[in-house]
């Protein structure tokens, strides 16, 4: 544990993240993948909650842009994040890590209700947390619920899941000539608009002195390498 950055922690995760190269749904090569890398850390101690997006199933904001009504369409998407947390549950448990989801839309029958000192209890207890369902209200995004739930349970960051290394000024698939940033400050991500998370989510952040670790998923072990302080993320702060 001493080897680690931070002690407890929130991941948020995509619903896209989840798909791999599916192009719809959940990938289990995937997901198998990331609880491996999941189990190497809580494994040497450290306390974990994930967040989950449905954007690989329905995302919200499409929905209403083909007309449907943005607060049902959103509900939806919160459903959604559910089914992902429900599969990343089984993924963990089947690798040995204990699991509890938490919903903020009650459905007991398959998840437990949210409650920020149940949510501790179980990170105390060596349980790792999955929050489903957003925030439960519509017009906030999965980035928002991270930011939030992370500030509730205490956690000492959040780690932004992606498919590159960290940030860019620009976008490193299209230009070769992007230019990486090892650190960079939450003022300076909302005032270039590079949409690491949603300005809600990282003004958040900010007003909490909440680092953002940006990182690439998809790399085996980079969990680990990113909250040892390897040079393998960027870091918001």
């Amino acid at each position: 544990m001493s080897d680690y950055k931070y002690k407890r922690v929130l991941l948020k995760l995509s619903g896209e993240a989840l798909m791999g190269d599916t192009g719809y749904g959940i990938d289990p090569k995937v997901v198998a993948d990331l609880a491996s890398q999941i189990k190497e850390v809580v494994d040497d101690g450290v306390e974990l909650a994930v967040t989950v997006g449905g954007g690989n199933i329905f995302r919200g904001v499409a929905g209403s842009a083909e007309g449907m009504d943005r607060s049902q369409a959103d509900y939806m998407g919160m459903l959604a994040t559910v089914m992902n947390a429900l599969a990343l549950q089984d993924a963990f448990e089947r690798a040995g890590i204990p699991t509890r989801v938490l919903s903020a839309i009650e459905m007991r029958e398959v998840a437990e209700p949210y409650i920020r000192r149940r949510a501790i209890h179980h990170m105390e207890k060596g349980r790792l947390i999955i929050f489903a369902a957003g925030t439960g209200n519509p017009y906030f995004t999965t980035d928002t619920t991270a930011a939030l739930r992370a500030c509730e349970i205490g956690a000492e960051c959040v780690m932004k899941a992606t498919k590159v290394d960290g940030i860019y000024d620009k976008d490193p698939v299209k230009y070769p000539d992007a230019v990486r940033y090892d650190e960079i400050t939450y003022q300076e991500v909302l005032a270039k608009e590079l949409h690491v998370m949603d300005t809600t989510a990282t003004a958040l952040c900010m007003d909490n002195n909440l680092p953002i670790l940006v990182f690439d998923i998809t790399e085996p072990g980079n969990i680990a390498r990113a909250l040892k302080g390897d040079a393998v993320c960027t870091t918001v702060k």
